[in-house]
């Protein structure tokens, strides 16, 4: 039938280098290599979904073979013979292969095979291999000589959204091409410029939503777009794209990390609620949450930042994050956003996403009251400090008591025997002490340890000691190893620790 409809993402498809958006740098290159007959033999495009690989392949194809000129032009007229069918994809020259389809060795010879001979109604045979990642290892091989030498008649060219999965010698065989994510008023622009063409009502707002929904993608923004048109019969404006989205408003999650870093729980699972309520997707209201943590981040005092104002807050929203920012640490916003990037998984693997939901935010509200790992040693110094002014002060000119492990341990660092200190903490296996007398393991048997511990011992204690080195271990913990059995047990420490995923303490210090 003549009168189905054309999606916008196929009606308004880029048909040459000057109608390709957000892909300068590309268009500048490619058109400057056809004007000056720097035709490469083989191309490579990568980027994400929907920013014009496939569509730069098929400009390319009409440069080259364009009947307006001749030879190869970067102003293909798009009305000749030649350009119509090959933006119809009908044209005997120009083969799109699609390489999910097409994956195995014996499809790559064929079509090797057949570029041998000269084209029939072009200057060149052009082979546009679509998602070339998905070709087998045994084709990838095949296709290497020839991708190297082709036929002067021949050009490839390959497409791909996961450059890392080709082989790096098909990449080093073509000339490649990087096609970056399309900004959001680049992507505002062309939305409103498509809605002027099919005389649809598209509000600011709505529009700044689409943009930014599509995440750098064209394809993704137009499908979105033809969505909202058909919901609302060309009259799309904020809240139905919001409705669509199932997204909250940006004023609305900017008021609830208000009360989430306020600290009242009930009132943070009685907004979620109330939002839940409402039809908004929680994965989405996550995703929003992030975005807030990342731009009052970058926002903050602390980082002495610019004011964001690429920001997809109005100025409005950027004074109340400002706000929020004067209350809370740079070290609370880094902590909530590693609790919330460690969910992303945890809601897509739940059952019942409220429920995982309303967790993390007790947990979040949790995690944002604690004090960070700063204030939480500057308190353990200060437990320390008191302690020891509790202590009777002894006279200067006393000989220390030594009547421990530790005693000793205590007494080698005071007295600045940094060497023999961190010798003896960390390798010997105390088996008996008392008053003069020690019996120890070494775990790596210095012969000097024993003179120069015991010549200090008697110095420092103006009394004789006897030291005896055991042969064998009898498996006790050195003075570290206490010292730090003693800090995991710490309820304050372990709390900082459970922060950070497969965290573990490399050192004690005293």
């Amino acid at each position: 039938m003549d009168n189905n409809y054309t999606v916008l993402a196929r009606k308004y498809r880029s048909q040459n280098f000057q109608s390709l958006i957000g892909q300068d740098v590309l268009v500048k290159t490619l058109t400057t290599a056809i004007n000056t007959g720097r035709i490469a033999h083989a191309y490579i495009f990568t980027g994400i979904r929907g920013t014009g690989k496939t569509s730069t392949a098929r400009i390319l194809a009409k440069a080259l073979n364009c009947l307006s000129s001749d030879g190869p032009t970067a102003t293909p007229c798009g009305v000749c013979e030649n350009c119509r069918a090959i933006a119809a994809g009908q044209h005997i020259d120009v083969l799109e292969i699609d390489a999910a389809s097409h994956t195995g060795v014996d499809n790559m010879r064929d079509i090797l095979d057949a570029a041998q001979y000269r084209p029939t109604n072009g200057r060149y045979k052009v082979y546009i291999i679509d998602e070339v990642h998905m070709l087998s290892t045994s084709a990838f091989n095949a296709l290497l000589k020839t991708l190297e030498e082709p036929p002067a008649h021949v050009i490839f060219i390959l497409a791909t959204t996961e450059i890392r999965k080709v082989p790096v010698t098909i990449l080093s065989r073509c000339q490649r091409f990087d096609l970056v994510r399309v900004p959001v008023e680049t992507l505002k622009k062309h939305f409103a410029w498509i809605a002027e063409q099919e005389k649809i009502e598209l509000s600011d707002a709505a529009n700044e939503l689409l943009a930014r929904a599509a995440d750098g993608s064209v394809r993704d923004g137009l499908s979105l777009l033809d969505q909202a048109i058909a919901q609302t019969s060309g009259h799309v404006d904020e809240k139905s794209v919001l409705d669509m989205l199932k997204r909250a408003d940006r004023s609305v999650v900017v008021d609830f990390m208000k009360i989430l870093l306020s600290g009242d729980t009930a009132s943070a699972l009685e907004k979620v609620d109330e939002i839940y309520t409402n039809g908004a997707d929680l994965s989405m209201l996550l995703n929003d949450m992030m975005e807030w943590t990342h731009w009052a981040t970058r926002m903050h005092p602390a980082l002495h930042a610019s004011d964001a104002v690429n920001s997809p807050y109005t100025a409005d929203q950027r004074e109340q994050i400002k706000g929020i920012n004067s209350r809370v640490s740079l070290n609370t916003l880094s902590r909530i956003w590693q609790v919330m990037v460690a969910s992303v998984p945890e809601m897509q693997a739940a059952g019942n996403q409220k429920q995982c939901f309303d967790m993390l935010i007790i947990r979040l509200i949790h995690i944002a009251d604690m004090p960070s790992i700063q204030d939480m040693l500057k308190q353990k110094e200060s437990k320390t400090q008191t302690e020891k002014v509790s202590q009777p002060i002894k006279e200067n000119n006393k000989a220390p008591m030594i009547s421990s492990a530790t005693d000793l341990a205590n007494e080698l660092q005071k007295s600045k025997e940094i060497l023999l200190y961190s010798y003896y903490s960390s390798n010997i296996e105390i088996v008996e002490f008392s008053d003069g007398k020690i019996k120890y393991f070494d775990r790596k048997g210095d012969i000097d340890f024993q003179q120069k511990l015991c010549a200090w011992l008697n110095e420092k204690t103006g009394k004789p000691w006897t030291l005896e080195q055991e042969k064998e271990s009898v498996h006790t913990q050195t003075v570290t190893e206490k010292n730090k059995e003693e800090l995991e047990a710490d309820p304050m420490v372990a709390s900082a620790m459970s922060l950070f995923e497969d965290a573990e303490i490399v050192g004690v210090s005293k």
